[in-house]
């Protein structure tokens, strides 16, 4: 008797070497079977009679076998297995090539199923070639004659097998506990648990398909939600510092500014201000356009903690940023002590002056408490570095981090007894319901407007023949003393993609094109050292062209470059597009970005990339791009193993997404206990929210 823990080994028909394959893909048991769903299924539940099928492409037939045989074609020595059959309305030959097997498995006067196409020529006449059959005996069949499931494979592994496998597997189904409460499966119209195991397996029909689907889609996010909602309601439990409101302050420094607030800036900032009041620690994810203004609430937020003599461990991924925050910190907050450490800065900004510092003096003044805000890569969580009183960390990008950096923070805080505030920052633009999932456990501030007077990006999609137009118009901009990004999505070239590589395109754009320009290049090989001076450079207009890989996606602020060139657009994502060109238009001169694409033709690529050109924001342009590639290519498979927790479920699913976020509270609403089910709880506890800063 299998249950859901047999070892894959231990089904009938798979031994050793076959389990092996199975682990491949993650089946080392019944139950890893049983949870390994279908990708599609194909409908092969109308049996035709031969007369019929001979009017179809393609068709499922219920047959009697005639005769069997084996022989070789004349020419190619091909080893052909020939089979006539027959029902009560006609005959029809059967083909398969190289599978002399068959001859010794299948029955004369039998009666089978067989599915595939069925083609026709002078020569033949009708013929069915390579069906996938069955017996016709059977009372369940799971090849033919229904909806008929498709996995994902991998080698060594059969449709057939796997199949004939989760069939097995599938009696194992009645040991396995329903953890959903029945007052959510009530209010929601869930199917029960083994039944939907079953039926998006071998569904009986479509509609049934959909329920089993539904089910478990629904379990997938209800656990998600439920374990982000564990996880703040535990927060709640923890102190904080309370950061008081410096309202007179706040107010000087906003007007001292050369521009005015959004009312989205200002909503965000708010948020921001109130959960720095509260004595439980903040957990708030804010998220915003390029060019949306994020870096200034932030301040805001950042202001209010020095003025309460609290540090703020501001971490950035990459030390381009990390100089970039430096520059507008120094430039924003004159009065106040602030430190830049990475792997190649030690400095301090102090009495409105920038002074170079070693590593170790520099920590120790941060340890202190001599220094209130401290910018850094990951240099800021060296075993070395320990704060004095951290009362706010903020990581930008968050996503490009690992779990375990705000954890090593936490610990370096100087506080007693007491958590920082935690602030994360992103440009990726994520629709919100997916925003809501992903990072779930964080309250959400979004800024989805733009400042006024911000010029809008011309934006076009260049075919082949358009490149010297555009090769001319650039030398027509620098000349004005414009300067240019040209984006590779490679940085040595790759015969197997046939796409440009930065420094392919390097040699060819100064000795070619561009020969009496100065140029330069920048790519993640380069040394920090070399990086940044390139950057210097091209800031200081030293370079008129700087091509580059994606590096330059966040952090470089070159308020006189007005024109981007992409090159092999089609092979980004556009949010990743929309990132880049926000690295123009951000001064007074009108800018300009063209994608050019290997693949004029392809009529997806273009409505992709069309989207570039129509979407009013990054938040529009993230749905479109969720919609057109899927979850998958857009936010990767793994997702830092947050797809684990994702088997059936889509984070495209919108709706369910909402729904089972409003099923977890009415389930605390109604005043239920995890503790009071068991085999949720063992649920809950397995989730993996690795994304998370926890």
């Amino acid at each position: 008797m299998i249950n859901l823990s047999t070892n894959i080994e231990n089904l009938n028909r798979i031994g050793k070497s076959r389990a092996k394959s199975f682990q491949k893909i993650d089946i080392k048991n019944v139950k890893d079977l049983i949870y390994y769903f279908p990708i599609k299924h194909k409908d092969r539940s109308k049996i035709y009679s031969i007369k019929e099928a001979k009017k179809q492409k393609s068709a499922t037939i219920k047959a009697s076998i005639k005769t069997i045989q084996n022989h070789r074609s004349y020419k190619a020595k091909t080893l052909i297995t020939e089979v006539l059959v027959s029902d009560k309305t006609d005959s029809l030959k059967i083909v398969w090539f190289n599978q002399g097997f068959l001859g010794k498995i299948l029955q004369k006067g039998k009666d089978y199923y067989f599915s595939g196409e069925i083609k026709s020529d002078t020569r033949y006449g009708f013929q069915m070639q390579s069906p996938v059959y069955e017996k016709a005996d059977k009372n369940n069949p799971i090849h033919t004659a229904r909806l008929v499931p498709f996995y994902p494979l991998t080698s060594g592994i059969t449709q057939k097998q796997i199949r004939f496998l989760t069939n097995q597997a599938l009696l194992a189904i009645k040991t396995l506990k329903d953890w959903l409460p029945k007052i959510i499966k009530n209010k929601y119209n869930l199917m029960d648990l083994d039944s939907a195991l079953k039926e998006v397996h071998f569904p009986k029909n479509k509609i049934l398909l959909q329920k089993a689907k539904k089910r478990l889609k629904f379990d997938e996010f209800f656990l998600i939600h439920l374990k982000n909602h564990i996880i703040k309601e535990k927060r709640k439990q923890k102190s904080a510092p309370s950061i008081i409101f410096k309202e007179k302050n706040t107010r000087k420094f906003v007007k001292s500014l050369n521009f005015d607030l959004t009312d989205a800036q200002k909503k965000a900032a708010w948020n921001i201000i109130n959960d720095l009041k509260k004595n439980i620690p903040m957990n708030r994810l804010l998220e915003g356009d390029v060019g949306s203004g994020k870096t200034i609430v932030a301040i805001i937020g950042i202001l209010n903690v020095v003025l309460s003599k609290f540090q703020v461990g501001y971490m950035a991924p990459t030390e381009i940023l990390a100089k970039q925050h430096f520059n507008t910190l120094t430039n924003k907050l004159k009065n106040h002590s602030i430190a830049l450490l990475t792997n190649n800065y030690s400095r301090i900004f102090k009495n409105n002056k920038i002074k170079e510092l070693n590593k170790d003096s520099l920590i120790k003044k941060i340890k202190k408490g001599e220094i209130l805000i401290i910018i850094g890569t990951h240099a800021l969580i060296q075993k070395k570095i320990k704060f004095n009183k951290l009362g706010l960390i903020i990581i930008d990008e968050q996503h490009r981090f690992g779990v375990k950096q705000r954890e090593k923070l936490n610990k370096k805080s100087g506080l007693k007894n007491l958590y920082p505030h935690f602030l994360s920052m992103s440009a990726t633009p994520i629709p919100r319901s997916v925003a809501l999932t992903l990072y779930g456990d964080l309250d959400l501030s979004v800024i989805d407007q733009m400042p006024p007077g911000r010029k809008k990006v011309e934006t076009k999609i260049i075919k082949p023949e358009g490149r010297l137009d555009v090769y001319s118009f650039v030398k027509s901009e620098i000349k004005k003393g414009r300067q240019v990004f040209i984006i590779c999505p490679l940085i040595d070239p790759s015969d197997k993609l046939g796409v440009k590589s930065a420094n392919q395109e390097y040699e060819k754009i100064n000795k070619e094109i561009f020969p009496k320009n100065k140029i330069g290049l920048l790519h993640g090989k380069l040394d920090s050292k070399e990086k940044q001076k390139t950057i210097e450079n091209f800031e200081k207009g030293k370079i008129d062209i700087l091509v580059s890989t994606t590096v330059v996606e966040v952090g470089i602020d070159i308020p006189n470059a007005s024109i981007m060139i992409i090159e092999g657009a089609e092979r980004f994502g556009l949010a990743q597009l929309h990132q880049l060109r926000g690295r123009i238009g951000r001064g007074n001169h009108k800018s300009y970005c063209f994608l050019f694409t290997n693949k004029p033709s392809n009529e997806k690529t273009l409505n992709r990339l069309n989207a570039l050109l129509t979407s009013k924001n990054g938040f529009e342009l993230a749905k479109k791009d969720l919609e057109i590639r899927g979850p998958g290519e857009v936010f990767g498979q793994k997702q830092s193993g947050f797809r684990n927790n994702l088997k059936i479920a889509e984070l495209s699913d919108t709706k369910l997404i909402e729904q089972t976020k409003q099923a977890v509270n009415y389930l605390f609403q109604n005043n239920l206990k995890i503790k009071d089910y068991p085999e949720l709880q063992k649920r809950v506890e397995k989730v993996n929210l690795s994304p998370h800063l926890e």
